[in-house]
């Protein structure tokens, strides 16, 4: 009798993906992912690596030529950040005020760096006025924060940052995950010298692949650095030598994961950058107004949201599981809720890409209250469900 078991087709069930990531993927970007694959070294695949590293370029706000996709999703580029500009013993000044500025510390706590950090309840940014002090305080060699904090749905503005860690001789880390390709990132005219992202959020491609830059101050600090780079896979100077020059081999990169950021970014350019990042902010603010006539507040203060993720505190009283329980199995639409400091106080509710619009924007809100009711919460009169 044979052990071998019969598998059906993969057969996924219909989602919305309005939770923080993975997000909606345009149709033409899974059919990119179909096209027959070529080698790793193939003339053909460097050509779509280049127009890739271009318009990564344009979305980021940079002129950096070391810029480039890294093959492993989102905490992948946080590695390859920490991975190459940590060094053993060296102090790392992080700003701490969500989940994924408590990750990149622990990753730099495992590079043996000393670690300080200026600390904020989630939801919270920080002043200018505090982010000069605190550099000036700790005269840290590299300064990291977290642009767009997806488990608060807070953006931070980078710009003092920036300029004091340069008075300092440092160099700064942004990880800018959430808010790529939907919103105006800046890397130049910020300052940053080190950013990662990933291919599934703003971007709107499945998850797989990292965008990275590094300026060129970086680059020298880089080259400068003494300490071996413990990461192989992730060693910016080898894949340098792959990406550029000789096109050295360096790992087998996913093929097809670049057609479909190639498509993704083509995506973007037909649409017009700025038209895109104007699309978003409109129906971010189009989320607020609604979320606020149902009367939930949102988590961030205004000034600071970000706009492709939103994070609207849960009603007192309210299970958050019930609710996102209820528009999963009955519609099929994904959120998410908070975890760490946030966990039963916040949704967590991305609209972005293919999903960033009034028509969707009517069928979610349709059933997210419809959703709300069903767990007990008293919808305003007048807000259909």
């Amino acid at each position: 009798m044979s052990d071998t078991k019969s598998y059906s087709p993969i057969n996924p069930p219909q989602r919305y993906l309005f939770g923080p990531g993975p997000t909606q993927v345009d149709s033409r970007v899974y059919q990119a992912m179909t096209k027959p694959i070529v080698g790793h070294l193939d003339p053909y695949f460097f050509q779509v690596l280049g127009d890739v590293r271009q318009t990564l370029r344009t979305v980021f706000g940079t002129k950096n030529e070391f810029t480039l996709a890294i093959s492993g999703t989102g905490s992948a580029g946080m590695e390859t950040a920490v991975g190459n500009f940590v060094e053993p013993g060296a102090k790392i000044g992080i700003f701490a005020n969500g989940f994924f500025c408590d990750r990149i510390t622990e990753m730099c706590k495992r590079h043996e760096a000393e670690v300080v950090r200026l600390e904020k309840p989630w939801g919270e940014v920080f002043s200018d006025a505090e982010a000069s002090e605190f550099i000036r305080r700790e005269k840290p060699g590299v300064v990291i924060y977290v642009q767009a904090e997806t488990s608060t749905g807070a953006f931070q503005d980078g710009t003092a940052i920036c300029a004091a860690a340069h008075d300092a001789g440092a160099i700064v880390i942004a990880d800018c995950v959430t808010s790529l390709g939907a919103m105006p990132v800046k890397i130049d005219a910020t300052g940053i010298d080190v950013a990662y992202s990933c291919s599934q959020k703003g971007l709107s491609c499945p998850p797989g692949l990292s965008p990275f830059t590094v300026s060129p101050r970086a680059m020298d600090r880089l080259k400068s650095r003494k300490a071996p780079i413990r990461e192989w896979y992730l060693d910016l100077r080898l894949l340098q030598d792959y990406y550029d020059g000789a096109h050295k081999y360096h790992h087998t990169a996913p093929i097809s994961m670049f057609y479909a950021l190639h498509q993704a970014l083509a995506n973007i350019m037909e649409e017009g950058v700025e038209q895109r990042w104007e699309r978003h902010y409109a129906a971010h603010k189009e989320f607020v107004r609604r979320i606020e006539a149902l009367g939930l507040p949102m988590h961030v203060a205004e000034e600071h949201r970000i706009w492709n993720l939103n994070t609207p505190r849960i009603p007192q009283g309210v299970n958050d599981t019930a609710v996102r329980k209820t528009l999963l199995e009955q519609d099929g639409i994904e959120i998410l809720g908070g975890f760490g400091q946030l966990a039963g106080k916040v949704f967590r509710i991305g609209v972005m890409g293919p999903l960033a619009t009034t028509d969707n924007l009517d069928f979610f809100f349709d059933r997210f209250s419809r959703a709300l009711a069903i767990a007990g919460y008293k919808v305003p009169a007048g807000v259909a469900h």
